[in-house]
């Protein structure tokens, strides 16, 4: 995401939708700030649609709806609107006649970092994410290596992290199908990690 240049203002989340409807990029609504959502990594992509593919599948004939990739999320009646890589709800509350514009009760959130979007994506905007009382798991997966952060909030309203690895399942336990962490890089080459110099023996 990058700051636009002269950007405009809102009065009303309102005029941010119209606004945004007509523009040709993505952009964000943070602090009443306007972000653009630049292009991200194929990389990204793939991870991002890897878990919107197992998480339909998994939750095919269920209440619960995914969205990803272009699908807005209203955090807080301040008006700020993100674009999570994906988002699960089973809220009725996000199905209501007329208005498929925005979700605003999903439980889980699922963000694959960037190295720019990466501090953004565990401070600010996982404050953000937490304002949303039907929030209970935000899942942060990497592009570089197979690894992945589950952030749970538990009975007492507390965040509870667990690192993850290729090896582990995803342990939401609202989702009945077991969760490979490695689903999430299907089709992922990852660069292989560059190589120390070697030293030249002196002449």
């Amino acid at each position: 995401m990058s700051a636009v240049s002269n950007p405009p203002r809102f009065a009303h989340a309102e005029d941010y939708l119209a606004w945004e409807a007509q523009q040709a990029e993505r952009h964000e609504l943070v602090d009443g700030e306007v972000y653009a959502m630049v292009g991200a990594r194929l990389t990204h992509n793939t991870i991002a649609l890897n878990a919107v593919i197992f998480l339909r599948q998994a939750l095919k004939g269920t209440p619960c709806r995914v969205h990803g990739l272009d699908a807005k999320l209203n955090t807080d009646t301040d008006g700020n609107f993100l674009y999570p890589d994906a988002m699960v709800t089973c809220d009725p509350r996000d199905r209501q006649p007329g208005e498929d514009r925005f979700i605003s009760h999903p439980w889980l959130v699922v963000e694959v970092l960037s190295d720019s979007t990466a501090a953004y994506d565990r401070g600010r905007k996982f404050e953000i994410y937490r304002t949303l009382d039907t929030l209970t798991h935000y899942l942060l997966v990497e592009q570089d290596r197979a690894h992945a952060d589950l952030f749970s909030r538990n009975e007492q309203g507390l965040w509870v992290l667990r690192p993850l690895t290729a090896n582990d399942l995803i342990p939401i336990e609202r989702i009945a199908q077991p969760w490979p962490v490695a689903s999430l890089f299907e089709e992922v080459d990852f660069a292989p990690p560059a190589q120390p110099a070697t030293p030249q023996a002196p002449d």
